[in-house]
């Protein structure tokens, strides 16, 4: 797994048992301490450069990765980049015994 940085990871590293990202794809994971602008701006270049983005978040992070969407595509790139798709879906983690909801966004520039 190869690392592009803290909280994002290159294609193929899994994380929350959804479908693995398409080659190419950025995957980010989505923390509920994550400061939603600083990790906006971190986020800014990676779509800057055309690269798709997948933001993934479980649990209680799923309003700051919603978050995170909305700045990036009505403040940040507005009529530049565009939400492609969004997955709801839950998982039963081994030994917990309770649904986690997660949420997938994946983000892409125009054309």
């Amino acid at each position: 797994m190869t690392q592009v940085g803290e909280g994002v990871q290159a294609p193929g590293a899994g994380g929350t048992g959804q479908a693995p990202a398409q080659p190419g794809d950025v995957v980010v994971h989505i923390g509920r301490n994550d400061s939603v602008m600083q990790r906006s701006a971190k986020l800014l270049p990676i779509l800057s450069d055309g690269k798709r983005m997948v933001l993934r978040a479980k649990g209680i992070a799923i309003p700051n990765a919603v978050a995170i969407a909305n700045i990036l595509m009505e403040r940040m790139l507005k009529n530049y980049a565009e939400i492609r798709s969004i997955t709801l879906d839950s998982e039963s983690p081994p030994g917990i015994g309770r649904m986690v909801s997660t949420i997938e966004i994946v983000l892409a520039k125009r054309g």
